[in-house]
């Protein structure tokens, strides 16, 4: 079994931020295609004068997908757009104290949906 540290752990038991933003204005979902586990994320986010004043996920997935989406959250949360554009998943994974190398394909992909659901914004 996989050695996860107890924010992993934390973030997976009770996760940060779940569900779907009322009145979101940006939007992502993404499954991990690397991942043996078939991870997908959903984001919605609600941005005001490029900052995220609200941001939610849903999850299918593992424990390191779980943690990972629940972090991400955490950490984009009140950033600026640009801000949350330089959150990377290394920075995910740091923030939960690191990750089991087996389990880093689940979590290596929570930033990069981030990144679709800002491009989302922009585009608007």
């Amino acid at each position: 079994m996989e050695k996860y540290t107890k924010l992993v752990l934390d973030h997976f038991e009770h996760p940060r931020n779940v569900g779907e933003v009322k009145g979101y204005n940006a939007f992502a979902m993404s499954a991990n295609k690397k991942s043996l586990c078939g991870d997908t994320i959903k984001l919605t986010l609600r941005i005001e004068n490029n900052i995220i004043k609200d941001i939610k996920f849903q999850t299918l997935g593992c424990v390191a997908s779980m943690a990972a989406s629940s972090m991400l959250t955490s950490l984009a949360m009140n950033k600026t757009v640009d801000e949350a554009l330089k959150i990377t998943d290394i920075d995910v994974v740091k923030a939960l104290g690191g990750m089991p190398a087996q389990k880093l394909l689940c979590s290596n992909f929570a930033a990069s949906v981030l990144h679709q659901a800002i491009q989302d914004y922009m585009k608007k």
